[in-house]
């Protein structure tokens, strides 16, 4: 039995995020899992890098699943290709170390958050940007960023309520980028909580507009409130670029 790691992109916008929950078909692990198993003849686990939101894109998204098959891996992307649905692609698939682990040997992670600004609207993109009424101002929101950049605890930013676990988590850069009305923000970590990256867009856009300042960053950090942070920005302008492993 080989342990194959998939490398998938996917447009999330009519999905009920990555993760497979009882009752709920339309989740891009369960339909990992559905084909899978028509392949193999048998349930098969598929174990997702991380649980991206309802709505949320991938670029990257990795998995992997153990099972026996006699096609080669390019005959698993072709035979999942040819039976997921048109918004879900397997890009790679590879056989993977017998321990790999899709999740656990994950170090790190970029997401990038597009926003739009312009006298037009996105036609054909505004299923993948959130419009803005006015263009923020970039330079505060940069200067905002650099406060929230390195070794923190997040707990401002974390969308769980009842979460127990550490919230210290390493976001080793923030880049906002500006280019024809388009302003990506480009989060790169090792990791990420619940609702994290949304939540830092929708107070960094909230700093943009001037109702906070870069240096209130700080004193949010500190307060490790929810409650204190900015809105968390709507899921369909996120998408999951790359997860990266040693």
């Amino acid at each position: 039995m080989n342990n194959y790691k998939f490398t998938l992109c996917y447009d999330g916008t009519r999905y009920k995020g990555w993760e497979h929950q009882p009752g709920i078909d339309n989740t891009i692990q369960g339909k990992m899992e559905y084909h899978l198993a028509q392949l193999a003849g048998k349930e098969v686990e598929v174990l997702g890098a991380g649980r991206t939101d309802a709505g949320v894109h991938a670029k990257g998204m990795v998995c992997n699943a153990r099972f026996d098959t006699a096609l080669s891996p390019a005959g698993i992307t072709a035979y999942l290709n040819d039976n997921l649905p048109a918004d879900i692609c397997v890009l790679e698939t590879r056989i993977a170390s017998e321990r790999f682990h899709s999740r656990y040997n994950a170090v790190g992670k970029t997401y990038c958050y597009t926003c739009y600004h312009g006298p037009g609207k996105p036609v054909f993109n505004r299923k993948y940007v959130l419009t803005l009424g006015d263009r923020p101002d970039v330079e505060a929101m940069r200067k905002a960023a650099s406060y929230l950049t390195g070794k923190h605890d997040y707990r401002s930013f974390c969308g769980n309520k009842r979460m127990t676990k550490s919230t210290i988590r390493i976001v080793d850069t923030i880049d906002i980028s500006e280019r024809n009305g388009y302003i990506n923000f480009t989060f790169h970590g090792t990791g990420f909580l619940q609702h994290m990256v949304r939540i830092m867009t929708g107070t960094l856009l909230e700093v943009g507009a001037g109702l906070r300042t870069p240096e209130s960053m700080q004193e949010l950090l500190e307060a490790r409130e929810r409650s204190l942070a900015g809105a968390t920005a709507p899921a369909w302008g996120l998408c999951l670029m790359h997860v990266d492993y040693d």
